[in-house]
């Protein structure tokens, strides 16, 4: 579905803008934790906006970018657009968290608010490609581990489906169709608040899901009509959980007071199911998203103040 090559390419087209986040492992919990709050623009979508950006003729460029974004996506494309010296129009949800907004003007971008969730401004293209290269840095950087578990954070499924493509491709499945023994799982998280990807796996269907408010904003909205990571989130996710509000929190707390990390709700997601024991599976390897939370929201959260 998703050419091997084309996250080779898009890895190198995106390599000289991007940082390699760091991945560090915990003996404690036999987990590996992908920071991408240290991404540039704080996010894994730089990745996905870059690769889409940086792809385009001198023409389309010369007409401007424009996305739908509830704040981290935006802020890859107005990055995007900043290094190829375009104009960049933003459309996030009048709910869109105000940093989020801050940081999208702060690399150029016009922003402009409209009324309704995140499903109203959703109509951003597909970026898996470039958010898959987060899976090859991942398995570049990884020991020769088995029988582990993936677990990333999902709102319309790119991220997991650029992912999912690095591991299909790097373990490609036995004869029959079995799968490879060493293949690691692929956990997909979402909140219980938004959980519109996690019904359309689950039953096929979004409707009747009510969206309540998130701390994970980013991965709040309904699913798209014809997404293709639809498909590609059924063939490749081999579960798919939902994790509390109050589990969220408390892996923000968690990844402050252990790791001294600042992580955003969204990315805290994944991290919650392990928390919680919803995936027990050991060694996990944990993608956390970023690290872009209002400074007030965090040390509502957390207290305040410096660590333990």
């Amino acid at each position: 579905m998703i050419p091997y090559s084309w996250l080779e390419e898009a890895a190198e087209r995106i390599a000289p803008y991007i940082q390699k986040t760091p991945l560090t492992y915990d003996p404690n919990n036999d987990l590996y934790l992908k920071w991408e709050n240290h991404q540039i623009t704080g996010s894994f979508k730089a990745r996905g906006a870059l690769n889409k950006v940086l792809c385009l003729e001198d023409w389309e460029r010369e007409q401007g970018l424009v996305a739908a974004s509830a704040g981290n996506h935006g802020q890859g494309v107005a990055l995007a657009g900043q290094i190829v010296n375009a104009k960049v129009i933003i459309f996030a949800s009048e709910h869109a968290v105000a940093a989020k907004v801050a940081a999208m003007e702060k690399y150029g971008a016009d922003v402009r608010l409209v009324a309704g969730g995140y499903g109203e401004a959703e109509k951003a293209g597909l970026v898996i490609a470039g958010q898959g290269t987060l899976g090859l840095e991942l398995l570049q950087g990884l020991p020769g581990i088995s029988e582990s578990a993936w677990l990333v954070p999902v709102g319309g499924g790119g991220l997991v489906s650029g992912i999912g493509a690095a591991i299909d491709a790097y373990y490609p499945d036995q004869a029959n169709g079995r799968k490879s023994q060493s293949k690691p799982d692929l956990i997909a998280v979402q909140s219980e608040a938004s959980p519109f990807l996690h019904a359309i796996y689950h039953t096929g269907s979004q409707r009747g899901v009510n969206e309540l408010p998130s701390l994970a904003d980013g991965l709040a909205g309904p699913v798209e009509a014809n997404s293709v990571t639809v498909s590609i989130v059924k063939q490749w996710v081999d579960e798919f959980v939902l994790v509390s509000e109050d589990n969220i929190k408390q892996a923000i707390i968690y990844a402050w007071q252990r790791y001294h990390e600042k992580i955003e709700g969204s990315a805290a997601a994944a991290l919650a199911a392990v928390l919680t024991n919803k995936i027990t599976t050991r060694p996990s390897v944990i993608i956390l998203s970023g690290g872009n939370i209002q400074p007030e929201l965090h040390a509502q959260i957390t207290g305040g103040g410096q660590p333990k």
